[in-house]
């Protein structure tokens, strides 16, 4: 049955908790034991995704600090199932009054009575994006396993606010500082103050914004991903796309890649100073046959503007009946700057899920060298830069 709480295979996460409710959490399994891990390398994710952050995203004020209940001892993964907890502290409830009878247009408030026949009205239930809350606490522990197992790196930004677009961005020397640099989260100073200043003019008309999140991840080995049907691509755009208000997927062309002609879009193959095999451009996005290639990992996610706004609109209440709502609350005029930390969240679950899956069915019988075919991508880093996990 799809009862659609959980995600993953090896590393398996279940979400759970309402926006108004007492708190929101979740449920790691899988997780590797003697992992070091802390309250503060899950703060960290959630300080970035947190409400209130600027003018320019929800002016709800959580701490969003969160609990770690199970599965660390003494700052270390034990192998069980953690779980970890944040509380809710400022919601409103007596926002939502007139919603428990009238349909927010392009909300899922319609959609959700249709499914279960009862909703949890107030700030939107499992529909909000509250819910990311476990994603982004449980994407900080696969980032952790990530980087100490093979140096993988992982960093998005806001590329594109409605037609405001900015300037392809390096993805080898982009960094996490330089996109919190700015409230918008995008790393081209010049667009981002254009960006601010359009999201400030339609947060004051009541009004919202969407746009696209671009995410890079770097050093991710070659062999990553499954055919046919676990396609680290597939994996990659279910998780994107389970995100709220998240419209469309991309990975490395994307839909600009359909201009081109085959011998425009190829990859060419040469070998670099290492001895390595490696691709001249990256239009594959790292991906090649849903198996990572060495090369970065390159994918863009559309989000749609905020359904809920400060305008007139038409729409139905519960019963049947057209009536006119305006919507309360405190929403963000654009989704984009705090989506940032949820799509890489979901790249590292991905990842962190492919890895263990690689290293369950393709490690047991070792390869000779004399067997082994050139290696695909970058030389890994060097073994000083990975802990000892296992």
């Amino acid at each position: 049955m799809g009862l659609g709480n959980s995600f993953g295979k090896l590393f398996r996460i279940s979400t759970w908790g309402e926006s108004h409710g007492g708190g929101v959490g979740v449920t790691v399994d899988g997780c590797p034991p003697r992992l070091p891990l802390d309250r503060d390398d899950i703060q960290r994710d959630l300080d970035r995704r947190r409400p209130g952050q600027s003018r320019i995203v929800t002016p709800r004020n959580e701490p969003d600090a969160v609990e770690i209940l199970s599965g660390v001892v003494d700052g270390i993964t034990i192998g069980t199932p953690i779980g970890m907890l944040v509380r809710n502290k400022d919601h409103r409830s007596k926002d939502y009054d007139t919603m428990a009878v009238a349909y927010r247009p392009s909300h899922a408030d319609a959609a959700y009575d249709a499914k279960y026949g009862i909703r949890a009205v107030a700030g939107g239930g499992r529909s909000s994006a509250r819910e990311t809350i476990g994603r982004v606490a449980a994407g900080a522990i696969a980032r952790k396993l990530l980087k100490l197992y093979a140096g993988v790196e992982i960093v998005g930004y806001v590329k594109r606010v409605r037609d405001i677009e900015a300037p392809p961005i390096d993805p080898i020397t982009v960094t996490t500082e330089q996109v919190d640099s700015n409230i918008i989260r995008c790393p081209d100073e010049p667009t981002a103050e254009k960006m601010i200043a359009y999201v400030d003019e339609i947060r004051k008309s009541g009004n919202s914004i969407g746009g696209v999140v671009e995410v890079i991840a770097r050093n991710v080995p070659a062999g990553w991903g499954s055919p046919v049907f676990d396609k680290l691509e597939a994996d990659l755009a279910k998780a994107c796309m389970s995100l709220p208000a998240s419209k469309g997927f991309e990975i490395g062309s994307g839909f600009e890649g359909t201009m081109l002609t085959g011998i425009e879009h190829n990859d060419p193959f040469y070998v670099d100073d290492d001895g390595r095999t490696r691709t001249v451009s990256n239009r594959s996005g790292g991906v090649q046959g849903g198996i990572s290639n060495g090369e970065p990992i390159v994918v863009r996610v559309a989000f749609k503007p905020t359904s809920t706004i400060g305008r007139i609109q038409r729409t139905v209440t519960r019963g049947g009946e057209e009536t006119e709502l305006r919507g309360k609350g405190r929403h963000d005029p654009c989704v984009l700057p705090r989506a940032v930390p949820m799509v890489e969240s979901m790249v590292a679950l991905v990842l962190a899920d492919h890895l263990m899956q690689q290293v369950a069915q393709c490690s047991v019988m070792p390869l000779r060298q004399e067997d082994a075919p050139n290696p695909l991508g970058p030389k890994p880093v060097p073994d000083s830069m990975i802990s000892n996990i296992g």
